[in-house]
């Protein structure tokens, strides 16, 4: 750098010093920055307003809003049909709209709400499908039993049974249904249950005479089920109906015959223990539909789970847990009704059990007659008359019976779909309910499979089967002394199943039109 001299130079003191030209650049910087919050606010402000603008109907302006809200709702309609352009349409959604307001606000405080808050628990907890006048859940009226199809649920024309009873059944079988209930009611035992052979100590409370029948003792938990079907069937609960004390009574003893180890319910002292349980689960389920006492759902789950320990792999149920590889129409047709009953209720299945079961009525079903077998292709089910004694030849289609009930309960429910089912039914027509004086033809329980399977497949099935069915109930029910409303228990079964056993079948006969609504493919 040069030496160069810089003392001839001038400065004009005029000018700013450094430090005050620093001094003002920041106040400038500050004022700046205190203007920045109002700018912003003011910018979005902007923006917000041509937001407002940008979306207001301005076209409405030259119309009278009232006179066109009022003109678009009455010609909606006629509008939408002549002038379905979309200008159209966006006008008359943008005028409705300030209509629905008053409306949603009525909902807001209208009395509905007040009654669901002020409704009494028990009525909150129970069944809902129970207080409907429709019959099986449209889930249930495509599934089974309660047991669970048609438009309402499978227990939803219960209540208000005997209503529809007089009105598809008459004043006969209306007034057969009461005097059934009424027997079963005086000739329940002091403990809950239904004493096969013992009933008749109860006797006294209807008429001045002793019932007689009894059956063998080894079915109490059988026949405890069977009359429990028949009180819940006409829409009793533990805690609602005419006989809610009966079916209080009678859940309990059941649940106290529950071995708590195996889930049996009963024990195996009889032959035929496997009936006794499916038919006591089944009843239990039922209940536990209705009320969901988390109690009885253990003891429900327990039972299902011993049933699903009883079936075969990949097949079906006889007489023995753990099962020996042997199969019966008869006691998987009890078997698949108790699942179908917990699937409703919500319990925990094995499907598998539909699979075998339709696998196995399909491997003893005669395509070309329509006719099941019992333990084997064409064989025919057991009837005994007496300790050893068998019928030479069979009156009835029991097996057919229980078949064609399944099938439909287990999706198999439209006849254009599968024509075996029309095939069970023309059989079960060459052999229609009829009251046998001797005893000999009166198969309750092929009336009562029968009963259930041809209203299900409806037509002139059902037309057929339901004359033959109310002669054979109405004229044979029992009028006068302690059996008032019972049925003598002959036929193939009574010996064993006795009073009990006849009465409880006929009443479920009875229930067939109102106690299942029809399935999906019904007629």
């Amino acid at each position: 750098m040069s030496n160069q001299d810089y003392s001839d130079i001038h400065i004009d003191s005029t000018l700013p010093k450094p430090w005050e030209e620093e001094h003002s650049f920041n106040d400038v910087l500050y004022d700046w920055m205190g203007r920045a919050p109002w700018l912003a606010i003011s910018a979005a402000a902007h923006v917000l307003a041509f937001f407002v603008l940008s979306a207001f109907p301005w076209d409405s302006l030259n119309r009278k809003a009232p006179r066109a809200i009022q003109a678009s709702v009455e010609a909606t309609p006629d509008d939408i049909i002549e002038e379905p352009e979309e200008e159209e349409i966006e006008e008359i959604e943008e005028e409705i709209e300030p209509i629905e307001e008053p409306i949603l606000k009525d909902a807001e405080v209208s009395d509905h709400n007040e009654e669901d808050v002020d409704q009494p628990f028990e009525s909150m907890v129970g069944d809902p499908d129970m207080n409907s006048d429709s019959p099986f859940d449209s889930e249930n009226s495509n599934d089974v039993i309660g047991i669970g199809g048609g438009a309402g649920g499978k227990f939803g024309g219960r209540v208000g049974g005997r209503r529809n009873l007089r009105a598809a059944g008459g004043k006969g079988m209306d007034q057969a249904l009461r005097d059934a209930l009424e027997w079963l009611k005086e000739h329940q035992g002091p403990d809950g249950s239904w004493d096969t052979d013992g009933f008749n100590a109860e006797c006294g409370k209807i008429g001045n005479t002793v019932c007689d029948g009894p059956g063998r003792s080894g079915h109490d938990v059988g026949n405890t089920g069977l009359a429990l079907l028949a009180f819940l069937g006409e829409g009793n609960t533990s805690d609602a109906g005419q006989y809610k004390e009966q079916v209080a009574k009678g859940i309990k003893w059941l649940r106290s015959m529950q071995d708590p180890d195996t889930g049996l319910i009963g024990d195996k002292s009889s032959h035929e223990f496997l009936y006794n349980h499916a038919i006591a689960t089944l009843a239990l389920c039922e209940a536990y539909y209705a009320s969901k006492s988390p109690r009885l759902k253990r003891v429900c789950q327990e039972a299902i789970y011993y049933i699903n320990r009883a079936r075969n792999p990949y097949g079906a149920w006889r007489y023995n847990e753990p099962p020996t590889g042997q199969n019966d129409t008869s006691v998987t047709g009890w078997m698949i009704f108790a699942i179908k009953a917990a699937e409703d209720a919500g319990l925990e299945i094995d499907e598998g059990s539909y699979e075998g079961a339709l696998t196995w009525f399909d491997e003893v079903t005669d395509p070309q007659t329509g006719r099941m077998g019992y333990n084997e292709f064409g064989s025919r089910s057991s009837r005994i008359t007496g300790v050893n004694d068998h019928y030479p030849s069979e009156k009835g289609e029991a097996m057919t019976a229980v078949g064609l009930l399944c099938r439909m309960f287990m999706g198999q429910d439209d006849p254009k779909d599968f024509p075996i089912l029309e095939k069970h039914g023309d059989l079960m027509l060459r052999t229609l309910p009829e009251w046998d004086p001797d005893g000999f033809g009166n198969d309750m329980y092929y009336w009562y499979y029968g009963s259930y399977a041809m209203y299900q497949l409806g037509g002139n099935h059902w037309k057929k089967w339901e004359v033959a069915l109310k002669k054979a109930i109405v004229e044979t029910q029992r009028k006068e002394g302690d059996e008032k409303g019972s049925w003598d228990p002959n036929g193939p079964w009574g010996f064993a199943g006795g009073r009990i056993y006849s009465t409880a079948l006929m009443a479920l006969c009875i229930e067939v039109y109102f106690r299942y609504g029809k399935v999906a493919g019904a007629r």
